[in-house]
């Protein structure tokens, strides 16, 4: 038995076989879809008569905090279905982490490069959404990575 054969048997999980990587995969995706399920819900979203397909003028807030609109929900929502389907394979679940997280930074460049009371912010962001962006981007790499060290 080769090294990496024994670490590859070492990061699954006997009970379902199912390596590191894609078990964070799940989690993760998990996640996305409890957060853009939350972003729908009054109370949970303040001001949720403000919340509006997408733009600058969605002033809903996830827990007070974070702009959403229903377009910010949706891609929370594709986040979470992406990451449960790719997490099926070893390839696509670290493909979701790494890839997944890329995209986060990208955002997280974009919030900080646009005006937020303006039409860019289509989506839209507020200083909190990219402080977790950063977050995310930077989180879903390590992830993506430390869960497929060893693995060619």
């Amino acid at each position: 038995m080769t090294g990496s054969m024994a670490h590859s048997r070492a990061r699954r999980n006997p009970a379902d076989g199912r390596a590191l990587v894609q078990r964070t995969a799940a989690v993760v995706g998990v996640v996305f879809l409890v957060v853009g399920i939350l972003g729908f819900i009054p109370g949970i979203t303040t001001r949720y008569d403000d919340l509006y397909f997408a733009g600058h003028t969605s002033e809903a807030k996830l827990l007070g905090v974070f702009q959403v609109s229903i377009l910010h929900n949706i891609v929370h929502l594709a986040f979470g279905v992406a990451g449960l389907v790719l997490s099926r394979t070893v390839h696509g679940a670290r493909t979701f982490l790494v890839g997944g997280g890329a995209i986060y930074l990208v955002l997280w460049l974009y919030g900080l490069a646009i005006d937020h009371k303006t039409a860019a912010n289509f989506i839209p962001v507020n200083s909190a959404d990219n402080w977790l962006h950063l977050g995310l981007g930077v989180g879903m790499i390590a992830l993506g990575v430390a869960t497929t060290r060893g693995r060619r």
